[in-house]
């Protein structure tokens, strides 16, 4: 039959079918592990190498029973599970969930290297072992059963699938193992019927294809293999459906999973109940190798974890990483596209992971839709400041130039020692190896965004420039396109710009997923590049399996001498880390860091998250481009399926910025010569291979999370340490406590006498109203207080305000309409904004948090600073003067170059002031500014509060739970209950409103007496 161009049979239906199956199971150790930990297991693939490559050496080799070999290789899965979950993800439990996620991709190395490690297996022409004889095809012949019977016989457990997912479903569109609603998507029961409809498409569009006759030698053809997934997956994933939804297990690892202290309190153990699933995943990983494996060759079972990984990934990400029938249904119908796909485009068998690509990131962003989970690496390495007392110690000022010229010196001279050319090939190869994994420093390191495909951004930039070295000529729009070839460097530059454009359209896509699911929408597209993009025609030229690339030369130098080249190689190294440590030192890194750690803070701080996570994104392809250009000149081509350009490579990348130090400019140097440099110069050892990839990405997760950098930033202290205790060095003077220059007033001369003006702010949170038509304004000067009870709409209502929320209504500021700007352009148009936490940016210092604020001054040029232009460096003194002269002015000199993460939440709030007097801004929006000090710096803070209002002209509308505070602070007070005001007016009128002292103040005698006492 052909429908649409394309040709499908029952056969190609029925193979796609059950090999989705086994996607649908790996899967559901995807959602299982995710269910109980919200981590996204990258080594659910690999997990199952060891016990099913076991499997088939003691039957192979070892003559073993098959059913003792097969429980035998089911216990080492689940023991391997096991054995993850009590050494890697135990010692994590507490650690940001991204940091497990890094952990899982050296879990997944590991186990790859284990199962090499396994003797080998004496295959002897035999293929997998199989339950039932690989040689029983199903052919109906002569036992009288038709094709229409076998068509319901297989459609039968997909029905009951749909049946489960039904079954899963509450009546109210919440599913049973969360209780949850899915936020952004249509009711759960909708999306069963759709299931279910989708099955019951499938089971008819079989039958249509027989013609009720007993099938024929051309008929539907079963074999062993496919016999045993049409059996075991659907009532697997039936029993996994019940012991998680039916059971009081299930509801436990729902519990621990969603509070994991509270779960503790009802009886419940967290880390038992991951053990249990970390063993169960073990399981399943193990089933689906050797299900798939069954009746194929015995070779090639290495690649089948990372191959099917990608498919089982984009199942659960459309089963929305919680429910097990959805993820067999996607399984299912990943299969039966890939079936179907290849064999009417055999000539382009990538194109089913294209597909896939685009399949799963439109799935990714909408399920990303209102998802509040974050993912930031807070492991970043910290750098302790120089002591007050040293900073006039001449070699403790120039420490870190010494330690980077010194290496500089070994690299430039190390080639002239060592000869050989080979040892100047793996030289710079790790050079070039450093450069890509600069790229990871910016996007993960400094955005936040955990990457897996930027050694697909490398493949581009080393295909481009290969493409624009040789010329190109293809047809554009019907038009024939023709460009000379440019020299080699040239052409790798291009690239990089190039890449950049197209990392930055990617970025787009990528705004809105948030979270650790960049990270699954990054690792299908590197497969989706190394299986398709990469072969395409303006790419390839012809070329099956790699593309050339010659050097060329430089100004007159041939670079086919391997010594010259890698210092071209050296010179792009210290060229990138140069320009990436001038950017961290400036308001653009700055910028990127705050976007990262508080998207919030940095939006009130007029810092657009969509625009720096863009630049980021742009940035860290250039850079990866540039590396993989470099890395193809090496060998001279672009290799299509092997060396550089692989999944596999982009995870070597995240091992070598993590262990060298991720965020850091020199750690992918350092990572670069452990994980390449270290197995090549221990040639045969496999130990040193295991220590440089994957047990040294484990080891530096689990005991030094800030890699070597950290380590070498820990010594520095202890020489600080060790020299401040040889010499007593005086105190350095306290600075003068005057008005600084950088504290300028808010008022712009406008006679505008209302500065906010809300009427008639409506929230609603799917269907609950949570602000309800509040209509409200703060005039010029003055300050006006909201109060209420917990849950009342404040909070939300200031975000509604503030652009931090979807919100109807009208907002006015200083007489302009506001209501349609973002939350950073309201911030420019003067709306300062705090917020109950005060985290701030955790992972940058008290001074540079301030200097992120003075952005709302001045952009920080992109261009100039990364030329290292004069411009910049003016910009650059003239912003940490202006930094210095507020925190002077508010006594927080001796925090100045302490992390924010590091302060009180007393010294944090100081802190939020001096980001407000930074932004100049007209209206403060301060939400809880007393929360979590103490009393007496509470009630000191009201009169700062109340001074900065007189001198900087700034109007105040302050969310406060403090009554004599608040009501002695207030020229108006505004009181809210369930989203509505019941009360407004001046503080006296509102304090013995009926309304507000049923609703918040309460009639307790005794505490109205005391706030009298205070108030007065």
């Amino acid at each position: 039959m052909t429908t649409f161009g394309i040709w499908i049979t029952p056969q190609l239906v029925f193979n796609g079918l059950v090999t989705g199956l086994v996607y649908g199971l790996l899967a559901m150790g995807i959602v299982l592990v995710y269910r109980s930990t919200k981590v996204i297991n990258f080594a659910v693939g690999n997990m199952g190498l060891i016990g099913s490559t076991t499997f088939a050496l003691m039957i192979i080799n070892y003559g073993f029973p098959f059913w003792v070999a097969f429980a035998l290789a089911i216990l080492i899965g689940m023991g391997v599970g096991g054995l993850v979950e009590l050494t890697v993800v135990r010692r994590l439990f507490k650690a940001p969930r991204v940091i497990l996620v890094v952990a899982t991709v050296g879990v997944a190395q590991l186990a790859q290297a284990v199962q090499r490690s396994i003797p080998e297996i004496d295959a002897g022409g035999r293929r997998y072992p199989v339950a039932v004889g690989s040689q029983w095809e199903g052919v109906l012949d002569g036992i009288g059963v038709s094709q229409n019977q076998l068509a319901v016989g297989v459609a039968a457990p997909f029905v009951l699938l749909a049946l489960g997912v039904v079954l899963t479903t509450t009546r109210r569109g919440h599913l049973a193992l969360d209780r949850t609603p899915l936020r952004g998507s249509p009711p759960t029961t909708v999306w069963s019927v759709i299931g279910g409809t989708g099955v019951a498409v499938v089971a008819l569009f079989m039958l249509a294809f027989s013609d009720g006759a007993t099938a024929t030698s051309a008929g539907l053809r079963v074999s062993g293999p496919q016999l045993s997934i049409i059996v075991v997956v659907p009532a697997l994933a039936m029993a996994l459906g019940v012991l998680l939804n039916r059971t009081t297990f299930g509801k436990a690892v729902t519990a621990s999973a969603d509070n994991p202290d509270l779960s503790r309190l009802s009886g419940v153990n967290p880390k038992v109940v991951s053990t249990f699933v970390w063993v169960i995943a073990g399981l399943l990983s193990t089933l689906s190798i050797i299900l798939s494996s069954g009746g194929s060759s015995v070779a090639g079972l290495e690649t089948l974890g990372p191959l099917t990984l990608g498919r089982a990934m984009v199942a659960a990400v459309l089963a929305r990483m919680v429910s097990f029938p959805r993820a067999i249904v996607a399984g299912a119908a990943i299969g039966v596209a890939e079936a179907v796909l290849q064999f009417n485009y055999f000539n382009d068998p990538g194109l089913i992971h294209f597909i896939i690509f685009v399949g799963v990131a439109v799935a990714v962003y909408f399920q990303s839709r209102g998802d509040a989970e974050e993912g930031v690496f807070a492991f970043v390495p910290k750098v302790r400041p120089v002591p007050d007392q040293l900073r006039n110690v001449w070699w403790v000022c120039h420490l870190t130039r010494m330690v980077i010229a010194f290496g500089l010196v070994v690299a430039v001279v190390v080639p002239f020692i060592v000869t050989r050319p080979s040892r100047h090939l793996l030289y710079a190869s790790i050079l070039c190896f450093a450069i890509c994994a600069a790229s990871l420093t910016v996007i993960t390191g400094w955005s936040g965004q955990l990457s897996l495909s930027q050694m697909t951004f490398a493949g581009l930039g080393a295909l481009f420039g290969a493409a624009l070295n040789r010329g190109l000529e293809m047809d554009v729009w019907f038009v024939d396109f023709e460009a000379q070839g440019i020299p080699f460097l040239v052409s790798i530059l291009a690239a990089a710009v190039i890449v950049a454009g197209v990392a930055a359209v990617i970025g787009l896509g990528a705004l809105r997923v948030r979270g650790l699911m960049l990270a699954v929408t990054t690792f299908v597209f590197a497969i989706a590049a190394q299986q398709y993009i990469y072969r395409r025609p303006i790419f390839t030229d012809g070329n099956s399996t790699a593309v050339p690339f010659r050097r060329g030369s430089l100004f007159g130098l041939d670079l086919g001498s391997q010594r010259r080249y890698y210092y071209v190689c050296l010179v792009a190294l210290v060229l990138v880390v140069a320009v990436l440590a001038r950017l961290r030192s400036s308001g653009i890194g700055r910028s990127t860091i705050a976007v990262r750690d508080n998207p919030n803070t940095a939006s009130a701080y007029t810092v657009s998250p969509i625009r720096t996570k863009l630049v980021a994104f742009a940035l860290a392809g250039g850079i990866a481009a540039l590396g993989g250009g470099l890395l193809a000149g090496l060998v001279q081509s672009v290799p299509y399926a092997e060396r550089f350009f692989l999944v596999g490579n982009s995870l070597q990348l995240v091992g070598i910025v993590v262990i060298g130090g991720i965020g850091s400019v020199l750690g992918p140097v350092l990572g670069a010569v452990w994980v390449i440099g270290l197995p090549a110069f221990f040639e045969g050892s496999e130990l040193v291979a295991l220590f440089g990839s994957s047990i040294g990405l484990l080891i530096i997760v689990m005991y030094f999370p800030g890699g070597f950098v950290q380590i070498g930033y820990s010594a520095r202290g202890a020489l600080f340490d060790w020299y401040l205790a040889r010499h007593e060095l005086p105190e350095p003077a306290n600075p003068t406590m005057t008005a600084p220059a950088a504290l300028r007033g808010a008022s712009d001369g406008s006679g505008t006498a209302m500065i906010l003006g809300a009427q008639d702010v409506r929230v609603r949170f799917g269907g609950n109203l949570a602000v309800a038509g509040v209509t409200l304004d703060v005039g010029r000067g003055e300050i006006v207080g909201l109060i209420g009870t917990n849950g009342a709409g404040k909070s939300t209502f200031m975000n509604a305000i503030g652009g931090y929320v979807p919100s109807t209504g009208g907002v006015e500021l200083r007489g302009r309409d506001i209501s349609r700007l973002s939350a950073p352009a309201r911030a420019r148009r003067g709306l300062g904004r705090t917020f109950q936490a005060a985290t701030l940016f955790p992972e940058l210092s008290v001074r540079e948090t301030v200097q992120v604020a003075l952005e709302a001054r001045g952009r920080t040029p992109f261009l100039s600073t990364a030329a290292f232009l004069p411009p910049s460096r003016s910009i650059e003194r003239a912003r940490r003067t202006e930094a210095n002269e507020l925190i002077d002015f508010l006594g927080l000199g001796r925090y100045a170059d302490s992390f924010i993460s590091d302060l009180s939440t007393g010294t944090r709030r100081i802190v939020e002031l001096a980001g407000l007097l930074a932004l100049e801004a007209h209206l403060l929006c301060l939400d809880e500014p007393t929360a979590g000090i103490a009393q007496r710096e509470a009630e000191a803070f009201g009169p700062l509060l109340v001074s900065i209002n007189r001198e900087l002209g700034s109007s105040m509308l302050i969310i406060e739970h403090d009554m004599p505070l608040i009501m002695r602070m207030s020229d108006r007070v505004y009181c809210l209950e369930a989203g509505t005001v019941i009360a407004e007016g001046q503080p006296e009128e509102v304090r013995f409103d009926p309304k507000v002292v049923a609703s918040y103040l309460g009639t307790d005698q005794r505490s109205i007496a005391r706030s009298d006492a205070r108030l007065t």
